[in-house]
């Protein structure tokens, strides 16, 4: 025991000796400060399975999550790696791994002891708490067999694909991506909504080239076949129904990589957005129970306006989010794309209908040469506003040998929210972000409990980054953890209305969102100079809808508020 914390005050120490060294002379540290492994213990390495033949699956991963999976308050990091499949066999073991936060800012690596080595070859993850037992569940997607993991409340986790209904064969023909935990029929239970991408495998592999240079290249997802992505029903024991069958999801083939469950209409039903590949995006309205008592799915994307550019292509959609940008108190959208097509803002327009406003907030003139995958908006400042983060690469890693202008390993964008307007600071904002990286998966927490979303980046056959983030000083927050008790125990759907200063803030709830990722459950509220909160509300989502408010609640601390029992 004194040899391990010996250990980890050693890493802490090589943490404070490196960031000081590296910040020496500066009056204040970056926005964003990179933490190296040395200081971090997190060592592993993501494994994309690289080879010659440029089989599609090795340019897509890795998706990373923070979650608390021993419920100690502090976020760990699970990050999800590639392995065994039919067109590849790794000469060693290689495994995702699961690392329990220190609360030192250090981790250590407890994937074996856990049981979350994963097994099949990795995309990405979805933490929830399907059974309402007060322990995040992990739902790994895979080109391959998915799994879901059950915490078992006691530091590990036991595989139940098979009992639970979500076994090999109900994902026979997809290859998943994102998925996303999300209450669709207001039952107070976590249903699961999987993303499938193209179809594919090592029997119908295309060889794509280059005639001037004679080697082969990754193939642009347009030359294959679209796919059905799948929707699940909690059923409440432990088991899931897919009941995505006659409704609109299985009748919209797709190339689905990203997803966020929102409620875009207001009408207390979560809603999903896909980002799709080389094809329309697809937005699912929740129309509630027909006659039969099922869920009605209706996709509007067309008439919405978000499933294609505004002259009418089909873009290459990669991560995607969902937020109250403009805080009018409706859900707006964001989806990323490949280069030269720029990313899309899109401003809810309240009647189901939205405009595309990235051209006026630096988003489209800062994005046309880069391809995004994990992105998220957030206030990283704490100031009030809601900010935007973008992870980027090319997803071509030979697309330097015949373009000037495009990179295989691109940089991370910083956006600040001001005067209504996105600002792209990401040039202010720390060394990281003049540094290129071949990104993909991208996750939020706040790792060292200081109110300040912290960041980590999935890189494509690379180390992850971990990103501290030093911003908002003098800013006061709220960080929430909101716990269901008639409603799902994530209480995803609620939505929360804070007063401070003579403002009035509020915030959906939302699933999912970014690229193949989870993020941290707790809601960290801006509060900026002021020095207090009047009040703060929840409405709690159905089937409770029990509306609560507190009055002067606490500043710069995380509390527990427990559905019908107050503030903890």
């Amino acid at each position: 025991m004194k040899s391990m914390n010996r250990r980890r005050f050693l890493a802490a120490a090589a943490a404070g000796w490196t960031l000081r060294r590296a910040w020496a002379g500066t009056e204040a540290r970056p926005l964003f400060e990179e933490i190296p492994a040395e200081a971090s213990g997190i060592r592993w390495v993501h494994d994309n399975a690289a080879s010659a033949e440029h089989y599609l699956p090795e340019t897509m991963g890795p998706g990373c999550a923070f979650l608390d999976y021993d419920n100690d308050g502090w976020m760990d990091i699970y990050l999800v790696n590639s392995g065994p499949c039919d067109f590849y066999k790794p000469a060693k073991p290689i495994r995702n791994a699961l690392y329990r936060n220190n609360r030192d800012g250090t981790f250590t690596d407890v994937t074996e002891a856990a049981g979350v080595a994963g097994g099949t070859f990795g995309m990405g993850v979805a933490a929830g708490d399907y059974d309402n037992d007060g322990h995040p569940d992990l739902f790994v997607t895979a080109y391959g067999r998915p799994i879901l993991y059950h915490n078992n409340g006691n530091g590990t986790f036991t595989d139940v694909s098979e009992k639970a209904g979500l076994g090999a064969r109900v994902f026979e023909g997809h290859w998943t991506t994102s998925a996303v935990w999300f209450d669709f029929d207001n039952d107070g239970r976590l249903d699961l909504f999987v993303c499938s991408f193209v179809d594919y495998g090592a029997d119908s592999h295309f060889s794509c080239g280059d005639n001037k240079m004679g080697r082969k290249f990754y193939c642009i997802p347009r030359v294959f076949k679209p796919t059905a992505s799948l929707l699940f029903h909690n059923n409440g024991d432990g088991t899931f129904t897919e009941v995505g069958r006659g409704t609109d999801i299985e009748k919209s083939l797709g190339k689905g990589l990203g997803v966020v469950a929102t409620d875009i209409n207001n009408d207390g039903r979560m809603d999903l957005f896909v980002a799709n590949d080389t094809v329309q995006n697809f937005l699912y309205v929740n129309r509630g129970p027909d006659a039969r008592g099922r869920t009605k799915w209706e996709e509007s994307a067309l008439s919405a306006e978000v499933g294609f550019s505004d002259d009418g292509r089909a873009r290459s959609g990669m991560g995607v989010d969902a937020a109250d940008f403009d805080g009018d108190g409706w859900q707006d959208l964001f989806v990323a794309n490949v280069d030269q097509e720029m990313f899309s803002l899109y401003r809810n327009n309240k009647d189901e209908t939205f405009r595309d406003i990235a051209f006026k907030n630096e988003v489209a003139q800062a994005t046309r040469l880069l391809s995004g995958w994990g992105l998220r908006f957030f206030d990283y400042d704490n100031d009030g506003a809601i900010d935007l983060f973008l992870a980027n690469g090319h997803p071509d890693d030979m697309i330097d040998n015949y373009s000037q202008a495009v990179k295989y390993r691109e940089p991370l964008l910083l956006f600040h929210h001001e005067g209504g307007q996105l600002r792209n600071v990401s040039a202010e904002a720390g060394p990281v972000f003049s540094k290129m990286f071949p990104a993909r998966g991208m996750a939020l927490g706040d790792f060292n409990n200081d109110g300040r979303l912290d960041v980590l980046v999935g890189n494509n056959g690379g180390p992850p980054v971990l990103l501290r983030n030093n911003s908002g000083a003098g800013n006061h927050w709220l960080g929430v953890k909101l716990q269901g008790t008639k409603c799902n125990r994530d209480a995803l759907g609620a939505r929360l209305t804070w007063s401070a200063g003579g403002v009035k803030r509020s915030r959906l709830k939302n699933g999912g969102g970014s690229y193949l990722s989870s993020h941290d459950m707790r809601e960290v509220l801006g509060i900026g100079t002021a020095p207090k909160i009047d009040w703060l509300e929840i409405q709690w989502p159905q089937p409770s809808g029990r509306i609560e408010r507190f009055t002067n609640p606490p500043l710069d601390r995380y509390v527990t508020i427990t559905e019908g029992k107050g503030l903890g």
